[in-house]
């Protein structure tokens, strides 16, 4: 390595600071990857600790991951315009800073503020490292840096849950301060090892049509996650909704305007194999979200296990999933891509339904690991091969772009799918608590039916609630559960509508139609069309919008 900060391979040889480099980076693929799934291990927690409530408390969760799934396209622009080694610093710099901040926040505002504002700086390092990752590499190592980065994404996400159950039995705002010296160190080795890009890449920004989506969104969610206890029909829940239905025209109206300079290009959505991909993956990830999301606190305020426990329990759905994902390219290579793919549709919507005829205030642990391993291996299956299909429906040019574009339609539809969920949760367990409270006398308005739920993790409003008397405690605990598992039950069954929507698309449109199942094996023809198909990447990343002029494609394990 010369001094300024650069590498100097040659040829295929490898340097020991190129290697340095990235494993610097491979540290801050494993701190974004993990932060995806570690916080729902611990929301009952914090539920408990801030006084807060359900609805509220999603907001962990959604904020960080409907900003990183909006802003990824956008954060690879920015990458080819300012560089990447520029933007993963200043993206490192904002995820440290704010998680910085939510390890310190005081209450629920501040810290959901920090969850949104780490999602933009995770939004900026993920297709910056991506970029960085396979120019230091030489052509011949393309395969193992997707590999690399598949591996770690896979690894934080599977052990995400298991390190967070640990932390918080000291404390939950550890998983926080734990990304602090991750990014810097990070981002002090790639800016002392790697060289700025010689070159930058003309690429347009659409930072209005990102603005407008994002409002959208966020309308959406707060609308959704308000309304069960404000109603339907309240100001402040039709005008949220009146401004996501307002930001979302306007959103429609610029991308026509820009055209292919848009954040959705017409060219590319477009494109059917795309666009059916696209609405398959939007329908699939409102039950890979909510899985994720009420599972912890199930084993919790049910099962009554602690944090490090929870996340335990969770490994046969993380790992599972990580487990399908690696060994999709095995399978298609030897049963074909609609064949994997197709099982992986059919296996999710299995899944849910499992879950959803198991759970039960008396389940034991035991009886919801088939739902969670056949549902994992789906997610596993389903989201590594249909970024494989959607992405070699395009040139190899734009195959970045449309990437970064299927991954914005998983996180989009995984945040508002939980959104939908969490309303119906709440409603439903509402008027369960209602009508059983009601059967014992016990006479509850509707602000005390919210502060009720809050009984399973002993919110003060909850103490305050019972203290006058406390037998009162014991049967509200027992109500309370009883609707918590009912609002579950629910929140899985529309789920499972989901998923059961996506798996018809994917049977009928994605990667061909059904008649392909098992005839479309790489190699077993030797035609032109089926050459061709052969020759056809099959690495590639579910989110890498980034790079635009790189003719590799990847895929990583969904987050």
């Amino acid at each position: 390595m010369a001094n300024g900060g650069t590498l100097t391979d040659s040829g295929d040889e490898v340097s020991r600071e190129t290697w340095l480099a990235v494993g610097a980076m491979m540290l801050a693929v494993f701190a974004v990857a993990n932060d995806f799934t570690a916080m729902n291990v611990v929301l009952p927690t914090i539920e408990s600790d801030m006084d807060t409530d359900l609805a509220t408390v999603q907001w962990v969760v959604n904020g960080y991951a409907l900003m990183f799934g909006v802003l990824i396209v956008p954060g690879g622009r920015l990458a080819d315009l300012y560089g990447r080694k520029e933007m993963l610093a200043v993206g490192a710099l904002i995820f440290a800073g704010f998680s910085l901040l939510g390890g310190l926040a005081p209450n629920i505002v501040l810290l959901i503020l920090a969850r949104i504002l780490m999602g933009v700086g995770a939004a900026m390092m993920w297709p910056a490292i991506l970029g960085l990752i396979y120019s230091l590499l030489p052509e011949s190592k393309a395969g193992l840096a997707g590999g690399l980065v598949i591996g770690v994404a896979g690894i934080g996400n599977a052990t995400g849950p298991v390190i967070a159950g640990a932390l918080a039995e000291e404390s939950w705002r550890y998983i926080f301060f734990l990304n602090v010296p991750i990014a810097i160190v990070a981002v002090g080795a790639t800016w002392i090892l790697v060289p700025s890009d010689k070159e930058r890449q003309e690429s347009k920004l659409d930072l209005p049509g990102s603005a407008l989506l994002t409002v959208s969104l966020l309308a959406l969610l707060s609308a959704l996650t308000v309304a069960p206890n404000h109603g339907y029909a309240s100001p402040l829940v039709l005008g949220a909704f009146v401004v996501s239905a307002v930001a979302m025209a306007l959103f429609v109206l610029r991308e026509r305007m820009v055209g292919e300079d848009g954040l959705i290009p017409p060219s590319l959505i477009g494109n059917a194999a795309l666009r059916w991909a696209c609405f398959a993956v939007l329908s699939m990830s409102t039950i890979f979200f909510a899985v994720l999301f009420y599972l912890p606190q199930y084993f919790q305020k049910i099962l009554d296990d602690g944090t490090l426990a929870a996340g335990v329990m969770l490994l046969p759905f993380v790992a599972t999933f990580a487990i399908g994902s690696f060994a999709e390219t095995w399978l298609v290579n030897r049963v074909g891509m609609k064949a994997v793919i197709t099982v992986g549709a059919v296996f999710m919507f299995a899944g849910a339904v499992l879950l959803v005829l198991m759970v039960s205030q008396t389940s034991a642990y035991a009886s919801l690991l088939p739902g969670m391993i056949v549902l994992g291996l789906g997610v596993g299956f389903f989201y590594s091969t249909i970024t494989t299909a959607a992405l070699t429906s395009v040139d190899p040019s734009r195959s970045s772009l449309a990437g970064g574009l299927l991954y914005m339609f998983q996180i989009a539809g995984g945040s508002v799918g939980l959104a939908i969920t969490t309303t119906i949760f709440l409603a439903t367990s509402s008027n369960e608590i209602d009508r059983a409270s009601q059967e014992l006398g016990l006479s509850l308005s509707s602000s005390e039916l919210v502060d009720a739920q809050g009984v399973l993790v002993g919110t003060e409003t909850s103490q305050q609630l019972t203290a006058s008397d406390p037998s009162q405690a014991t049967q509200l605990i027992e109500i309370v559960g009883d609707a918590f598992v009912t609002g579950m039950r629910w929140a899985f069954s529309f789920g499972a509508l989901m998923s059961l929507i996506g798996m018809v698309i994917t049977v009928a449109f994605v990667a061909g139609p059904i008649s392909r199942f098992g005839r479309d094996i790489p190699g077993r023809d030797k035609g032109p069309e089926s050459e061709s198909a052969s020759n056809a990447p099959s690495d590639q990343m579910l989110d890498n919008p980034v790079d635009h002029s790189h003719q590799h494609r990847h895929r990583h394990a969904p987050s």
